[in-house]
């Protein structure tokens, strides 16, 4: 399936704008270094300004920005309303035109509509035909790619049972909950097997549990080679799953870097230890302050208020019964 933009006055004019700043850029018309081959996305100082009726500027939606998202990835977009992160999103899509700046997907300017057929979107908000059932939907999709019927019964039935909605395969998608429309979105964006998946907010309206499973979902088809591009508010979300993230505010790009090295204190070494006594914990206060440290806390761990709740109703369905505590 293709995403193409009808070329409007508004879009016209994007356009002159793009190609008069692309002309004055000695490096415009050279390729992408074959280096970069395991780069899905690369953007080069792209920038986005929104101008009203009378090609006055508006708002300066995204400012210069030099990103990166490699082949078998998660990367995360995160940032408050108004960030840049639709955006972003829409101009990697070619469903924007820059204003400054380059994005390039599979090596293709992201405005060429034939790297479509490689991606998978979920949009915020989910545009899906309410009569039309999960089975229908899937199906008409898939006519969509000129699927064989053979190949589209097949994938049908793989992701349906891949997002859990065997139950409600038959259902009209006007019955569905906001969660389920989720599920049915997530497996609408995968019917033609993309090898990059833009997922713009794909745990909202979904339980805890059914965050979770999302969430693992995302993970399985990472390690299926799929490379991943996320856009959440829900930080938890972004911290379980992402390998790398890019926090925007106010159009610029303020942090790029792995979640696991920008989220380590540096400064601060944690122990963790079972079984001690006090005595014990009295000679480790004693060492540190020998060696010139700080102790800042010595107690017990806390687990999250997720895994607190999925415990809680994972013990419940395995043991009926009540689980109290202080």
């Amino acid at each position: 399936m293709t995403l193409e933009v009808p070329l409007t006055d508004a879009n016209s004019a994007a356009l002159k704008e793009t190609s008069s700043a692309v002309l004055s850029n000695d490096s415009a018309s050279s390729p992408v270094p074959a280096s970069a081959s395991d780069v899905v996305i690369e953007t080069r100082g792209l920038g986005k300004i929104y101008r009203d009726f009378w090609g006055r500027k508006k708002v300066h939606a995204l400012k210069s920005l030099d990103i990166e998202v490699r082949k078998g990835e998660i990367f995360g977009l995160l940032g408050p309303n108004g960030s840049g992160k639709s955006t972003t999103i829409k101009l990697v899509l070619g469903l924007l035109f820059p204003t400054s700046g380059r994005a390039f997907v599979f090596g293709k300017e992201a405005a060429e509509v034939t790297k479509n057929e490689r991606i998978g979107y979920l949009p915020e908000e989910s545009y899906l035909y309410k009569f039309l059932n999960a089975e229908e939907t899937l199906d008409f999709y898939g006519r969509l790619f000129d699927m064989p019927a053979s190949v589209r019964r097949e994938r049908t039935e793989q992701l349906i049972q891949m997002v859990g909605l065997q139950r409600a395969r038959r259902r009209q998608l006007k019955e569905y909950s906001k969660g389920m429309t989720r599920r049915i979105g997530l497996a609408q964006a995968l019917i033609n097997e993309p090898d990059l998946l833009v997922l713009d907010e794909p745990t909202t309206g979904l339980d805890p549990i059914g965050s979770r499973e999302m969430k693992d979902l995302i993970l399985r088809l990472r390690d299926q080679g799929k490379t991943i591009l996320m856009c959440s508010h829900q930080l938890a979300d972004v911290e379980d799953v992402c390998d790398r993230i890019a926090i925007l505010h106010q159009g610029e790009l303020k942090e790029l870097g792995r979640v696991d090295s920008l989220l380590k204190v540096q400064d601060v070494t944690e122990v963790h230890a079972t079984g001690l006594s006090e005595a014990a914990k009295d000679e480790i206060r004693a060492v540190i302050s020998k060696h010139g440290g700080k102790l800042l806390q010595l107690d017990n761990p806390t687990t999250t208020m997720e895994d607190l709740f999925l415990d809680i109703v994972r013990e419940s369905e395995a043991r009926p019964g009540r689980r109290s505590g202080s």
